[in-house]
């Protein structure tokens, strides 16, 4: 791994992973405000089970297919000139505004059949839930038309090494989420609507706040939008062709949690929104450096390959896969040996109770096991678009969905919802596997590339962190204590955790890669 390719990625990440963790922090408080507010209950199950779809579209259409899909053509297109890559943003635009506003409205007009189709029977045997769940569908209908706009613009950014706004644009989703929670309710209630309306206004005001904050920088830098003569460019046409094939390659996680939702609803109230917790957790360590290494990777990657320079192409996704395991090995450790005090001290409290926690808790730690893996896609999963290879993502996530299904199927009537949470985390297992074994067919980085001593040494630090945060748990937490008592217990804890883990990669010699992070 080259200093020189290590730095690169290294700063650009780091500026994408600041505005990550603000904006995860914030969505951390989004989730406690709402678990205070409405707790486990029928009503953010039926929030969730309407956020699900068009949060899932949005994947289709904006932040997963669509992004790995544009970034490398409009690079090409601005390598030509900054007029040709302008032409190529006003012809996307047309195209992706009439798409998602068509979808938008036929979500609303449909939205009642949608619900239906994604959830079990046992989830509308209650009317009131099923009427709540449907009228939130309707009002969050336009937000996969924002966010997509607003992707796009990341895209933009992203691509002339613009990292840090685009990154803190969710941030401004979620300041939108917890403003409208703490204010609409009671707006709400006096005027005869219910209190969790707020939930879907919120999801609306948060995709305008995510759009506006980019639009400046975007036109700042010279890439405000042509309106094109022909909108259905050859660009346009490929980008388009590979969305079309690539979109259920990079959606394969979302579309999972899409079959979790629709078996969670069939089994007891509060499972939905217990996995929901859960995996926002899981999620967060996930931004702070993997998805920020994901981005940065996509356009250096792009770079490389599209000036012919495949070895520094190598080397550039070699120290991404490595700086991504520096943090997602004791992320996992972490989540799992602290799933039950992570989820006391962040959701525990108004309606939100022990029981929930312990649920959560649960489900946190199967989904943890699938951290290194969803690490790994996160990185991977784009590669193959710049490759114009986006077939490859497509074939692996067919299979690794129909594993998580059949999974699930067999598994959950015997062992309930916390099967969802490992069946995910199996799948994002498989697709990993899959993804790393014809990746390394396409580049041929070789067998070191995947099994080196750096990351053995990685996983026997995170073994040791793991050792100590077990022997430490029955001294130092105890879940009836008071919330200052168990937040310094658990302190106490995840200093001698991370401590541990710290030390055993300085004694076993890898000062390189701590240093890397000091700078």
């Amino acid at each position: 791994m080259s200093q020189s390719s290590s730095k690169k990625i290294l700063f650009s990440s780091a500026k994408m992973a600041v505005a990550t963790l603000t904006s995860r922090v914030l969505g951390l408080v989004r989730e406690q405000v709402m678990a205070a507010t409405f707790g486990a209950s029928g009503i953010t199950d039926a929030f969730t089970v309407a956020y699900r779809l068009p949060n899932l579209l949005r994947d289709l259409f904006a932040e997963g297919a669509f992004s790995a899909a544009f970034v490398p053509i409009f690079t090409e297109e601005r390598l030509k000139s900054d007029l040709a890559a302008r032409r190529l943003l006003g012809s996307i635009l047309v195209l992706l505004s009439i798409v998602t506003l068509g979808v938008a409205i036929a979500m609303i007009i449909f939205a009642e059949p949608l619900v239906l189709l994604f959830t079990d029977d046992a989830f509308t045997t209650d009317p009131q839930r099923l009427e709540l769940t449907v009228n939130l569908t309707k009002i969050m209908a336009p937000f996969l038309a924002l966010v997509s706009v607003a992707a796009l613009f990341m895209g933009v950014l992203n691509s002339i090494k613009v990292f840090f706004l685009p990154a803190l644009a969710p941030a401004a989703f979620n300041v939108s989420m917890i403003l409208c929670m703490l204010i609409l309710p009671a707006y709400l209630i006096d005027h005869d609507y219910h209190p969790a309306y707020a939930l879907g206004i919120g999801v609306v005001a948060g995709g305008i706040a995510q759009l506006l904050l980019q639009i400046p920088q975007v036109i700042m830098k010279g890439f405000s939008p042509i309106a094109p003569k022909n909108f259905w460019s050859g660009p346009a046409k490929r980008i388009v062709a590979r969305v079309g094939i690539s979109t259920v390659g990079v959606a394969a996680t979302q579309v999972n949690l899409l079959v979790t939702t629709i078996l969670a609803t069939g089994t007891q109230i509060g499972a939905v929104s217990w996995l929901s917790y859960a995996f926002r957790l899981f999620q967060f360590p996930v931004g702070i450096l993997s998805v920020s290494l994901s981005g940065s990777t996509l356009v250096h990657f792009s770079d490389e390959i599209k000036s012919g320079n495949k070895d520094k192409a190598v080397d550039i996704l070699r120290s991404s896969y490595i700086l991504s395991f520096i943090t997602i090995v004791p992320a996992m450790v972490a989540l799992w040996v602290l799933a039950q005090p992570v989820v006391s001290l962040v959701f525990e409290r108004g309606r939100f109770g022990f029981d929930d926690t312990q649920a959560t808790a649960q489900a946190l730690k199967l989904y943890a096991l699938g951290l290194p893996a969803y690490g790994i896609y996160k990185i991977f999963a784009p590669v193959f678009f710049a490759l114009d290879r986006p077939k490859v993502p497509v074939t692996i996530s067919v299979i690794s969905i129909a594993i998580n299904i059949v999974f699930c199927l067999a598994l959950v009537p015997t062992y309930g919802f916390k099967i969802l949470a490992l069946g995910t985390t199996v799948s994002m297992m498989v697709n990993a596997l899959l993804q790393g074994l014809l990746m390394s067919r396409e580049l041929k980085p070789g067998l070191s590339f995947f099994i080196n001593l750096r990351l053995i040494k990685i996983f026997i630090a995170g073994a040791v962190m793991g050792v100590v945060g077990h022997l430490a748990m029955p001294h130092l937490w105890n879940p009836q204590e008071t919330f200052l008592q168990r937040t310094g217990g658990f302190l106490l804890i995840s200093a001698a955790m991370l401590g541990s883990y710290l030390i055993i990669l300085y004694l076993s010699g890898e000062r390189k890669i701590l240093g890397k992070f000091k700078k």
